[in-house]
């Protein structure tokens, strides 16, 4: 895994178009972070040494639905938790969650498998999503999570993330204990 040095900020030359929207909506927002590009994060593993070079553990985002997709919840939660559907859904009172589909995350978030994060909240403008943060990411001190791509990660402050991004997009998390 490529990782680049830690660089404040977006970068200087446009990227995905849903890159570039997330970087304007940031600094729009005033929300400073600290950025790495790297080779594609293809799961925890990649995402752990990424976590080590940004300062900030990268969140593990899941996409989720109930087998009648009569709803949709990205959960993000520290990456070596491991995932319990039971005690997610017990505690969401939701019937049993599997992942939703990579045309889902595309339509929802704007983004492609690997790459789901927070900040595709900004392209949920229906609220069709619920946010689930862990309570350890919470209370983190950082996020760490990608740009709707899974080719740079970022460290934000939680409390930008929940006390600025999230009033913007229009979207309140449910915190639980997994």
């Amino acid at each position: 895994m490529n990782v680049s040095p830690v660089y404040h900020g977006a970068p200087a030359e446009s990227r995905t178009p849903v890159e570039d929207r997330t970087y304007a909506a940031l600094e729009e927002l005033g929300i400073p972070f600290d950025r790495v590009d790297h080779d594609p994060a293809e799961d925890m593993a990649d995402c752990a040494v990424i976590s080590q070079a940004l300062g900030a553990d990268i969140c593990k985002n899941l996409l989720l639905t109930p087998r009648n997709r009569s709803a949709f919840y990205l959960l993000a939660m520290p990456g070596d938790k491991p995932f319990v559907t039971k005690e997610l859904s017990k505690q969401i009172g939701s019937s049993r969650l599997s992942f939703a589909t990579a045309e889902d995350l595309e339509q929802l978030l704007g983004v492609q498998p690997g790459s789901a994060s927070v900040l595709g909240l900004l392209n949920d403008t229906e609220h069709r999503v619920t946010l689930v943060l862990d309570r350890a990411v919470a209370e983190s001190r950082w996020f760490g999570c990608h740009p709707c791509r899974n080719t740079s990660s970022l460290r934000l402050r939680t409390e930008d993330v929940l006390e600025k991004f999230l009033p913007y997009t229009g979207h309140v998390p449910l915190v639980v204990e997994l």
